[in-house]
């Protein structure tokens, strides 16, 4: 009767080696220093903040001053008069340098005459 009982005993050895060899799980360790850290870390309250913390740091607001609405000046007629009596003054033309040798008229027909002229025929270089 011993002897089947030591055959399963052993074959039973046999196989928890064999899982053993596949999956082996580690003893875990409790890591002090981690434990401390995070015990502290869970214990620790932050202070309630002062009431007055924000005076250095933050202005007070206050409004813009209210815009002005613009005047009209009191004499507008007379002033009115004055620019209507004004005599208009013309700016001086630009002068136009042309690069061609023709001179071309200026203004609408000028331009138009220069786009009916033929254009110069390259010269054939050699």
């Amino acid at each position: 009767m011993s002897m089947p009982f030591l055959r399963q005993a052993a074959s039973t050895a046999r196989s928890a080696s064999r899982s053993r060899a596949f999956f082996s799980t580690t003893v875990v360790r409790e890591d002090i220093v981690q434990s401390l850290y995070v015990r502290e870390i869970k214990a620790y309250k932050a202070p309630p903040p002062a009431k007055d913390a924000h005076v250095g740091s933050v202005k007070a607001y206050s409004l813009p001053p209210a815009p002005k609405p613009p005047v009209l000046p009191s004499d507008l007629a007379s002033e009115l008069a004055t620019y209507d009596a004004a005599e208009p003054t013309k700016a001086s033309e630009p002068k136009v340098t042309s690069s061609s040798t023709e001179q071309v008229g200026t203004g609408a027909d000028g331009f138009l005459s220069f786009l009916e002229q033929d254009e110069p025929k390259a010269e054939a270089h050699h």
